[in-house]
């Protein structure tokens, strides 16, 4: 796992201590250990969680400027991406969010042994940002939805003038057309799609700056979401 950090990070632009590569090790190590008894990731081997999991987060780091933000990462699961960064950018105020009580009951167990700060939610997003509307400066998510979807549930999350980076693979260019009436209705314009190499693959952040406030009547309840996305 160590080797696949260190010959893999100069390829997304990061670079890191002996130290984070070092708690990024662990973190792993636990991920696979729980993963025997509970379903966190389809990934089994190490290098594949230093590749998909690891590097593929911190890959982020490239696509905004993360020092002293507030982050809320939604649908978080195992906690990714968020705690890559946290681990990788320690000064980020983190929030990680999934309504899986069990994984982020383990989150909460795992990170104080790592030394890794986070707020740690179990709570749908539309839920949540009921009383926690833009607040965050920035918001990410991976596999978590389809994009048109996915933005109603994390662009009311994040402050004007924030960012919503949603982490995307081949089919990126595609999500992002059919979700430009979303994503201009809940306040937001994309300013970039970077991409960056993840294995044999490219992945993609779509990055779509917070430009107007959300308007009160989003976000919408989940079924509402899902049974007819904007």
């Amino acid at each position: 796992m160590k080797k696949t950090l260190t010959d893999g990070l100069p390829a997304i632009g990061a670079a890191l201590s002996d130290a984070q590569i070092d708690t990024l090790c662990r973190f792993g190590t636990a991920l696979l250990e729980k993963n025997k008894v509970m379903n966190l990731t389809a990934i089994r081997d190490e290098a594949g969680v230093a590749t998909l999991h690891f590097l593929d987060s911190i890959a982020l780091l490239r696509a905004a400027d993360f020092k002293d933000k507030t982050v809320a990462d939604v649908g978080c699961g195992a906690g990714f991406p968020g705690v890559p960064l946290k681990i990788a950018e320690p000064s980020i105020s983190l929030t990680l969010l999934d309504s899986l009580g069990k994984r982020m009951a383990w989150l909460r167990e795992i990170l104080p042994e790592l030394s890794v700060e986070a707020n740690v939610v179990t709570a749908r997003a539309e839920e949540y940002a009921t009383a926690h509307r833009e607040q965050f400066d920035i918001c990410t998510s991976r596999a978590v939805a389809r994009l048109n979807v996915l933005a109603e549930l994390c662009l009311p999350l994040v402050k004007k003038g924030g960012m919503f980076l949603a982490m995307k693979g081949a089919q990126a260019e595609e999500e992002l057309r059919e979700a430009e009436h979303a994503i201009a209705v809940l306040g937001g314009t994309v300013e970039e799609v970077y991409d960056y190499p993840c294995g044999d693959a490219v992945h993609y952040v779509l990055c779509i700056r917070k430009t107007r406030p959300t308007p009160t009547d989003y976000p919408r309840a989940f079924a509402k979401i899902k049974q007819k996305p904007l």
